[in-house]
């Protein structure tokens, strides 16, 4: 479980990726406002920032300016509405790892956030974490490949953003909303039958009875 700090002025933004960082196993706090933002980054709690560019009282640019010039070596995640290249080339330059436009999908921002937390890992540590283990399931991370009584397959991006999901929550109630947060983005339209579109390539991959309907509410990985 990792210690990650969200700096974000965005309060629904930041909630939808607390959410996200909380259904991976992760400890997610969040900040919005650029002050409070460098002074819980310089408190030596987190082991990752998210950070946004507009933020009130100071931007991202200048608290990472200071993180750096403190010597933090934290890994930072730029994360802002701004998409041009000289933004990317300027954020980049002051010391960020990462720099993701809005609107984002969760599963990339964390395939982002996964690597930046491996890369802080010795060089000869044993790569832990990596299989995700359900009863007779076994999600490969690193490949994207998942085994069980069908067999072994290999799982498109949004397949397996959506059985990590299910394999980090096993036995519990995951609404259609709440899968739409955490697969397609906080912007998606939340009227769509995508959700139910994927289960059904999950469950020819997983078995049929792997996953569960709840009726009226959502789905459920059987543990």
């Amino acid at each position: 479980m990792a210690q990650i700090l969200i700096v974000e002025d965005e309060q629904r933004i930041a909630a939808f990726i607390a959410k996200g960082l909380r259904a991976e196993g992760h400890q997610p706090t969040t900040v919005h406002d650029g002050p409070g933002g460098l002074d819980e980054a310089m408190s030596g709690r987190f082991d990752l920032m998210v950070l946004d560019i507009g933020l009130p009282g100071m931007d991202g640019f200048e608290v990472l300016d200071q993180l750096r010039s403190q010597g933090s070596r934290m890994p930072v995640i730029i994360l802002t509405a701004r998409d041009s290249v000289t933004d990317t080339v300027a954020a980049l330059d002051s010391g960020a790892d990462d720099y993701m436009a809005k609107p984002f999908r969760f599963a990339e921002l964390m395939a982002r956030i996964r690597l930046r937390l491996r890369s802080l890992a010795p060089p000869d540590a044993a790569p832990s974490g990596d299989d995700l283990v359900v009863g007779g399931l076994r999600l490969d991370r690193r490949t994207r490949r998942v085994s069980g009584p069908q067999g072994e397959h290999e799982l498109s991006a949004r397949e397996f953003a959506l059985a990590e999901i299910f394999l980090l929550n096993p036995g519990q109630v995951l609404t259609r909303e709440q899968l739409l947060d955490l697969v397609w983005g906080y912007d998606f339209d939340p009227g769509s039958n995508v959700v139910d579109v994927y289960v059904g390539y999950l469950r020819r991959k997983l078995g049929g009875s792997a996953i569960s309907t709840v009726r009226g509410v959502g789905y459920r990985l059987n543990p």
